[in-house]
């Protein structure tokens, strides 16, 4: 049995009260289809010899943490707009001295099974404006082990928090055959870990708080938070020209209202 509660936070730095619960069953989540352009991916033809086949540009971000390094892809041409905004954050130093905070478990799946958050945790003197979603049907990317998603509350709310999956969960892409909103919109991945798994696994495995966390949140929250001590670009890379535009759009945006919400998913087995 897996359930999905959204957190919304009113001018607080933390998300504590639910906003809605969504229920759906193991044997849903682990049946859900591909995204679609996954599969018309797969039934593209592939490219012949005199046309090697397109490498998608990325962006290497390293996140230093009091644990180690994590060394991320960010997925500047397929998913600009949502790497265009993370990188944004990493330029203004706004991830600078924020913490991983929770280590969702589950109990299925390929062990360990889960994933962990961090982020700005909707401080007001971090976050920037929701963006603009980027459904994993019009990406082609998708929640497999390393991805790393967005938290919100609803399309367009996402601005400085994510998570790390430690295994597939892709029922959080999006699925347009869907009956739910929530479900046909799904979550939006924006980058990979290419390297420092090891990492993210070690934060996960680290004690949790039972008294910490409220709601099905309680448990989750880690006793010592991990500090992200510095998040940066790798060896001066620029964005693509397709990410400079999408930045440029958001830049435009940045006085605009603030619109805070969290994306908090618990699986249970």
């Amino acid at each position: 049995m897996g359930e999905l509660a959204w957190m919304l936070s009113s001018g607080s730095t933390r998300c504590t009260m639910p906003v809605m619960l969504k229920r759906f069953t193991l044997a849903a989540l682990m049946l859900l289809p591909a995204p679609l352009a996954a599969q018309e991916a797969e039934a593209e033809t592939p490219p012949t010899a005199d046309e090697p086949e397109h490498i998608p540009e990325t962006v290497d971000i390293v996140l230093d943490t009091t644990m180690g390094d994590i060394t991320i892809a960010l997925e500047t041409e397929r998913a600009p707009i949502t790497a265009g905004n993370f990188l944004r954050y990493v330029e203004e130093d706004r991830f600078d001295g924020t913490v991983f905070y929770r280590a969702m478990k589950v109990a299925w799946g390929e062990q360990p099974n889960g994933l962990i958050q961090g982020g700005t945790q909707w401080d007001p003197e971090r976050i920037l404006p929701g963006i603009p979603h980027e459904p994993t049907t019009q990406t082609g990317l998708s929640h497999t082990r390393g991805a790393l998603s967005m938290a919100m509350n609803e399309p367009g709310t996402a601005n400085g928090d994510f998570s790390i999956m430690l295994g597939d969960q892709t029922g959080l892409d999006a699925n347009p055959q869907a009956t739910e909103p929530v479900w046909q919109s799904g979550y939006a991945v924006f980058g990979y870990v290419i390297d420092g798994m090891d990492v993210v696994q070690a934060i996960h495995a680290a004690p949790t708080d039972p008294d910490k966390g409220e709601g099905f949140m309680k448990g989750q929250m880690l006793a010592e938070p991990v500090v992200i001590t510095e998040a940066r670009v790798v060896g001066g890379q620029r964005p693509t020209k397709t990410s400079q535009i999408a930045l440029q759009s958001l830049n435009q945006k940045a006085e605009g209202p603030i619109l805070t919400g969290c994306w908090m998913v618990q699986f249970t087995a």
